[in-house]
């Protein structure tokens, strides 16, 4: 009986470097999705952009692209908080990844023409969650501006 308990109680073997690196994409494009919902409105372009992210900075194709959103779609939909998300990524990303996160969460933010105050909000708290500086949000947002910006 002790024994039964003591497996239990175990630690299963550690997840691979390959799934913590998949849950840092899914969560990572369900932040992308939070900002895209951040204002209420899911807009199309706004889906665009997120699959555009997604296909450059992980080389998948249309098909992979698209079921990598829709699984992040459904973590993001399911969320309590932004913490589970930030938690996975600040411990399987570099600090360059997640300031570059911040730059594509600015650039769905940006894609309807609009910067919501909830927007802003979110993003300020993401990067603060993921030890992202002001200096850093500040640039990556003037970054995103000029993308956006752009015919």
């Amino acid at each position: 009986m002790l024994e039964k308990l003591r497996r239990m109680f175990q630690k299963t073997t550690p997840p691979s470097k390959i799934d913590t690196q998949q849950e840092a994409r899914e969560c990572s494009i369900a932040l992308l999705v939070e900002a895209a919902l951040a204002d209420g409105i899911y807009a199309n372009i706004e889906q665009d952009i997120i699959l555009n992210v997604i296909k450059q900075s992980f080389s998948l194709n249309d098909s992979d692209a698209a079921k990598l959103l829709e699984k992040s779609e459904q973590r993001a939909d399911m969320a309590v908080d932004h913490y589970a998300f930030t938690s996975v990524i600040k411990k399987n990303m570099p600090k360059e990844q997640r300031v570059a996160l911040i730059g594509h969460l600015w650039d769905v933010t940006f894609a309807d023409g609009e910067e919501s105050p909830f927007e802003d909000a979110l993003i300020r708290r993401v990067a603060s969650l993921l030890a992202v500086t002001d200096h850093e949000r500040a640039s990556a947002k003037r970054a995103a501006q000029g993308r956006s910006k752009k015919p």
